[in-house]
């Protein structure tokens, strides 16, 4: 039960760093209400279980590989380290937000899942982190941990999601600069830590 919930604060930590899908989650709250905001981050989460399920796809059958295993946890400890580190520095920076008005709730749907399945980095991000987390899984547990895990992280998505919809439309006045910054500086901190483990893993498999 612990390594549930351990999976869920993977997925809130992936999903708090302030950057666009957030940045549209806070416009949409703002100006059009809780449910335009939550619909957003709903369109990004099925964006993420596209990358999720091409990337299960794709990797699944070869993780069991000391090889692919070290590439996995090596890359998800790069990419991981490299967001928390970025989300850290950029906290001090001003999130910029137009004054978009939403037509329909289908279209912030949409908005949300095309802000996110367009973007490049996307797939080399789950590829290191989900991929990390099914070399892990794959070599202790069985197929249906996987599927339990895989859906641990889309909670901490789904949690990360509610409440950024509700902070955004019910506390507009408090969603200041420095409160932001704060976000973001935990989230990156966790991920760093998260980064730190998938490399001790990495250099178990190598040396040991």
């Amino acid at each position: 039960m612990s390594a549930f919930f351990g999976y869920v604060f993977l997925g809130i930590s992936l999903a708090a760093p302030i950057g666009p899908v957030n940045a549209a989650q806070l416009t949409k709250g703002i100006y059009g209400g809780f449910g335009h905001a939550w619909l957003v981050g709903l369109g990004a989460m099925l964006a993420d279980a596209v990358y999720m399920l091409i990337v299960y796809l794709g990797v699944f059958h070869f993780l069991e590989t000391p090889f692919m295993q070290t590439l996995l946890w090596s890359f998800g400890c790069f990419v991981l380290i490299y967001t928390g580190v970025d989300s850290i520095l950029t906290a001090g920076k001003e999130v910029k937000m137009k004054n978009i008005k939403s037509n329909s709730f289908k279209s912030s749907f949409f908005y949300g899942f095309l802000l996110s399945i367009s973007n490049p980095l996307s797939m080399m991000f789950w590829l290191g982190i989900f991929g990390s987390v099914l070399a892990k899984t794959v070599s202790t547990y069985d197929l249906d941990h996987i599927i339990l895990y895989s859906l641990a992280i889309f909670v901490g998505l789904f949690i990360w999601d509610v409440t950024m919809a509700f902070t955004a439309s019910s506390f507009r006045k408090i969603l200041t600069s420095k409160l932001l910054g704060g976000i973001s500086i935990i989230s990156g901190l966790s991920l760093i830590g998260f980064g730190v483990y998938f490399g001790v893993q990495a250099i178990r498999l190598l040396f040991f």
